[in-house]
């Protein structure tokens, strides 16, 4: 049997071609009419071309996604939701990964905003002000970050810190350490505005992967703290791998906490202790948002934190001298 085609779909329905095309595209018909149309388009397995869509509706039917590193779970869990959900919707996704660079960011914003009908940024590193003037409001959604003027997904990271910080001190740490996240990062800079008057040591800032968790690891056993909360968990899983080349047991003598609650996190030597934050569900909500769909037509949806009590954390040591 050939393709189904418009005019199958229009005979089967006994309405005309014209009208099946209304149906599908949005245009105006009634309820009835439009239910009708639809049923029968679904008995001849009948899916709607995405490019002659465009051509009559002026929208493409594709989304863009820029992310600032694809190797970071916490974005892989991110564009997971996001892509779930458009396939859910009849929606395509571009991904763009901008290695942490605010130019490739505002490059692939540029690009990606000719080509899809919306943009979802995750994360972006550019200012504010860079994205006001690159991204149009009306078709631009952000994820874990703020601006104003602009509609977004964020998670309750304040709490989440609170929740970290009231673990540690309820296990009987008095000297805990962070370690901070990149300097042009929004969602860095609200975890040291949540720590700010808890008499939280911050270690030297290092890259939020794996590698600059080795670095922290290091700051970590030259000073006095008992507990380290980390920017991510790549981050932490690094303080982890770099403590047990030292021979500091975790976590009889230090004990770690890292934010996202990444898959890997449970699968660490020993499980990570993490801030929970709701990495696909951002996305989800993210494209709703951007798609109308999901009740809310703008400012701010707040996503909550909770914290995932796991091995890496444990009652502070008796001395609380330098390792």
């Amino acid at each position: 049997m050939g393709r189904t085609t418009v005019q199958d779909v229009a005979r089967e329905a006994g309405v005309s071609v014209s009208t099946v095309s209304r149906a599908l595209t949005g245009g105006t018909v009634s309820a009835a009419t439009r239910e009708t149309v639809l049923e029968a388009a679904n008995r001849l397995g009948y899916r709607v071309n995405r490019a002659a869509r465009g051509l009559i509706t002026g929208r493409t039917g594709n989304l863009g996604l820029i992310v600032p590193d694809l190797r970071n779970p916490f974005f892989a869990d991110v564009a997971k939701g996001v892509s779930a959900r458009a396939r859910a919707v009849d929606h395509g996704v571009f991904i763009a990964d901008t290695d942490e660079d605010p130019v490739a960011e505002l490059e692939a914003i540029a690009t990606l905003g000719r080509n899809t009908d919306g943009l979802l940024l995750c994360s972006p590193r550019a200012s504010d002000a860079e994205i006001l003037a690159a991204a149009d409001p009306a078709t631009t959604v952000l994820l874990h970050r703020r601006v104003p003027g602009m509609s977004s997904v964020v998670a309750d990271i304040a709490d989440g810190i609170r929740q970290a910080v009231e673990h540690l001190r309820a296990l009987g740490h008095e000297r805990i350490a962070y370690v901070p996240g990149p300097a042009d990062s929004w969602a860095a800079r609200r975890r040291v505005e949540a720590l700010s008057g808890l008499s939280i040591a911050a270690l030297g800032a290092v890259a939020p992967t794996f590698e600059g968790g080795l670095l922290a690891g290091d700051l970590l056993l030259a000073g006095p703290a008992t507990a380290v909360i980390a920017y991510n968990d790549l981050v932490a899983l690094g303080v982890l791998h770099r403590l047990a080349a030292r021979g500091a047991a975790v976590p009889q003598q230090v004990s770690v906490v890292g934010f996202d609650d990444v898959s890997l996190a449970a699968m660490s030597h020993p499980p990570l202790t993490s801030v929970a934050v709701p990495k696909g569900r951002a996305g989800v909500v993210g494209l709703d948002l951007l798609l109308g769909r999901s009740g809310v037509t703008g400012g701010e949806v707040v996503l909550p934190t909770g914290l995932v009590v796991r091995a890496s954390s444990g009652v502070a040591p008796l001395s609380t001298g330098g390792q």
